[in-house]
């Protein structure tokens, strides 16, 4: 993480607190998250300190129940197919997939939840979430590349789906003990 730009204010979750990460297995990974209700302080810490737990792992992507916490909110700080970052948290998020049939993208996916072990994975090359920003403003991102995967990956997440659960059968066995899960 860089040090904060003095004329922007703090970068997001430079104020926030990592937390643990939750792996496959805990059951908050395996359901669909309640919708957010309440746009306040609570929320805004969440955010903050998801942020903080996601650039603590290293990772680009974070759903609130990869910290235990079941709401439906996501952080990611990844780039598009043109080198273009988005950094962005969502709440409420709806995914929106182009119609079948659909241009797929094959490329290495990992998850924090399942730590250590990548392989490939496929994705819509394109993917569109809506929803709202920490305030309570309306919020669209359009993704390609890597910010497309991650839109799906971290949607996917709030819908009690880990990208493993995607895989054959072998394979997520074969991940899962790599991982040293299950």
């Amino acid at each position: 993480m860089t040090a904060s730009d003095p004329t922007t204010g703090p970068n997001p979750g430079d104020t926030g607190t990592p937390r643990p990460i939750v792996h496959y297995g805990d059951p908050v990974l395996h359901r669909a998250c309640k919708p957010v209700e309440a746009f306040d302080d609570a929320l805004a810490s969440l955010v903050e300190d998801m942020f903080a737990s996601m650039y603590a792992a290293n990772g680009v992507g974070l759903a609130a129940n990869q910290i235990g916490v079941d709401a439906r909110v996501f952080v990611l700080d990844c780039e598009d197919a043109d080198g273009e970052r988005t950094v962005a948290a969502v709440v409420n998020p709806v995914l929106i997939l182009p119609p079948p049939p659909r241009d797929l993208m094959l490329g290495e996916e990992g998850c924090l939840s399942v730590p250590g072990p990548y392989t490939d994975t496929p994705r819509a090359s394109t993917a569109t979430v809506e929803g709202f920003d920490p305030a309570g403003n309306p919020l669209r991102i359009d993704g390609t590349g890597t910010l497309a995967r991650c839109l799906q990956h971290e949607s996917d997440h709030l819908d009690g789906t880990v990208y493993v659960d995607r895989l054959p059968a072998k394979t997520r066995k074969r991940l899962l003990a790599e991982a040293g899960l299950r």
